[in-house]
């Protein structure tokens, strides 16, 4: 799961996660307010300093725009019992970074509003993620679990 995050960043040595904690969401859109609740559970423990917000933030935008636009044409994920493949949500802490990452079982591309197009009704997750973030990407998943995962990068403060 770590290799996207590589493209384009500073080393993220996996050995060196000195925290790491995922969820499976279930296809309904209450799981946008399970993963705020399991996010903020799980960064309460972890020392975040004053980016605990910004990535509570991400977090929401992230699973929203997997329910969304991750799961297959014409699954009701605001029905209640409905079987559809899982979004999953992982949270990795590095000394100074936290990686969020949402998986879901589309290979579509996630797509940012238009600048310009800012007042549209939807759209505005990536925008957000973009603009919350320290950086932000996706990347297609291959071998048994399919899909792809959508991450964001949030650089942490030293503890002084």
């Amino acid at each position: 799961m770590l290799e996207p995050l590589r493209q384009g960043l500073p080393p993220l040595d996996p050995a060196a996660v000195s925290h790491a904690a995922s969820c499976a969401l279930p296809a309904r859109f209450e799981a946008v307010r399970e993963a705020r609740q399991f996010t903020r559970r799980t960064l309460g423990q972890w020392d975040v300093g004053d980016r605990f917000d910004d990535i509570c933030l991400v977090v929401s935008e992230l699973v929203t725009n997997a329910l969304r636009h991750g799961l297959p044409p014409g699954s009701a994920p605001c029905v209640m019992g409905e079987e559809h493949p899982a979004v999953r949500l992982h949270l990795m802490r590095w000394t100074e970074r936290l990686v969020c990452a949402v998986r879901d079982p589309s290979h579509d591309s996630p797509l940012p509003r238009e600048a310009d197009d800012f007042a549209a009704e939807s759209g505005r997750g990536l925008f957000l993620v973009d603009s919350f973030a320290d950086g932000w990407g996706w990347h297609p998943l291959t071998g048994g679990l399919g899909g792809k995962v959508v991450w964001a990068l949030f650089r942490l403060h030293a503890a002084e």
